[in-house]
């Protein structure tokens, strides 16, 4: 299993204790130190069924600079978000956790955390 995260976020401490309680093997990945690549964005959106726009942090301050609310969400405009996750990778949703067997998910509730776990 591994799980993306920023240490500084209370979803991601809270779903790392939920792991160590679990007794779940994982590895750590620190997103903003060891960013994702486009390919590998793509390949986590295509494993969550979501598009860019959907686990984008829009209000995150680059977000905000880069005017992420206006931009189109279009099958044309997909790529153009994933390059700008993956340059600024304070704007992908947290924490990211992929089971052994590929599944994945947006870790942000107990009850996602649980259903990952079953994997």
């Amino acid at each position: 299993m591994e799980i993306w995260i920023n240490p500084r976020c209370g979803k991601c401490r809270t779903a790392l204790g939920e792991l160590d309680a679990a007794g779940a093997e994982y590895t750590v990945r620190r997103y903003l130190e060891e960013p994702p690549t486009t390919a590998e964005l793509t390949e986590v959106l295509g494993r969550l069924g979501l598009e860019p726009w959907d686990v984008a942090r829009v209000d995150e301050p680059v977000g905000k600079e880069l005017g992420l609310r206006s931009w189109g969400r279009e099958d044309a405009d997909r790529a153009r978000w994933v390059e700008a996750m993956a340059a600024n990778p304070a704007l992908i949703q947290r924490p990211i956790i992929t089971a052994d067997d590929g599944y994945t998910v947006i870790g942000r509730s107990e009850e996602v955390l649980k259903d990952v776990l079953s994997h």
